[in-house]
């Protein structure tokens, strides 16, 4: 089973990969720097050797590591200057995750700020192909679904699946799903027979092989609440039924799991990897 937690790069990056080890991790995400800023220190050559080297003397397959876009950028911005900088973010994330042999970078849709999905779209278009465009094959840039929050684009499958197949060229373009954020968007997945529904929109709409990234989170929000708020696995509005369909279905296809969830005094990370190979 490919399953894992986001990992701390907290002392030097290659410490996610002790951390990884630590808690059982069969795959994890990390960001690759501080997500709260725009300024990333360049990473020390001595950290990416010993970061591959750790992963490479693990039992973690390097195809199983993703890392994720800082929450600063907003790729769907009508702006002139905030859209540069987050483009120009989105090209050294990639470029750090070629240095590291991470093979995915998980990266949200952002918001049009009022000025429409067509807009939004417009932009996320252009921002993805100047990525690709400036930056090595080796990296896949995954789109994550999400919420439904105001302003926001691609928490429809459809609409999710519109730009995906708009990018060029398609072989550097994925998909994240998210759990949380796609029960939040009114995609119920509370028993298996809606979990199995969804999951089938999913493909009709997508399809499995775009699919390279499961983000396994219950949900605090109820269901079609727009609210990106993430529960412990089992604990929340999805729940342990639906839950466990998913993790079922998407280990099968052999797809990464990765758990986005809170540490509190109910469980911790552990906790909800445990939880999560028991639903398996």
């Amino acid at each position: 089973m490919l399953v894992g937690l986001h990992v701390s790069i907290a002392g030097s990056i290659d410490r996610a990969v002790d951390n990884a080890v630590t808690t059982g991790c069969t795959a994890f995400q990390i960001f690759t720097r501080n997500p709260r800023g725009w300024a990333a220190k360049p990473l020390a050559s001595k950290d990416v050797t010993s970061f591959k080297e750790k992963l490479a003397a693990s039992k973690i397959d390097r195809l199983s590591t993703v890392a994720h876009m800082p929450y600063l950028p907003n790729l769907s911005s009508p702006e002139e200057d905030p859209f540069a900088r987050s483009v120009g973010s989105l090209i050294d994330e990639i470029k750090r995750c070629s240095k590291l042999g991470i093979p995915y970078i998980v990266a949200h849709l952002g918001s049009h700020k009022g000025e429409g999905d067509a807009k939004g779209i417009e932009m996320l278009v252009k921002a993805f192909t100047k990525a690709a465009a400036e930056t090595s094959d080796d990296v896949m840039i995954l789109l994550e679904n999400t919420a439904g929050q105001k302003n926001s684009v691609g928490s429809d499958l459809d609409q999710l699946a519109s730009i995906l197949f708009q990018l060029k060229p398609a072989k550097r373009f994925g998909i994240c799903f998210d759990t949380c954020h796609a029960f939040a968007a009114g995609y119920d997945m509370r028993t298996e027979k809606e979990a199995k529904s969804t999951l089938e929109k999913l493909d009709k709409a997508i399809g499995y092989e775009h699919l390279k990234i499961l983000h396994l989170n219950d949900s605090k929000g109820e269901l079609g609440c727009n609210l990106d708020r993430h529960e412990h696995i089992g604990l929340g509005h999805i729940g342990e039924k639906g839950l466990g369909y998913v993790i079922k279905t998407i280990n099968r296809k052999k797809i990464p799991i990765i758990l986005e969830t809170p540490i509190d005094e109910r469980r911790d990370d552990v906790g909800n990897l445990n939880k999560a190979k028991e639903l398996a």
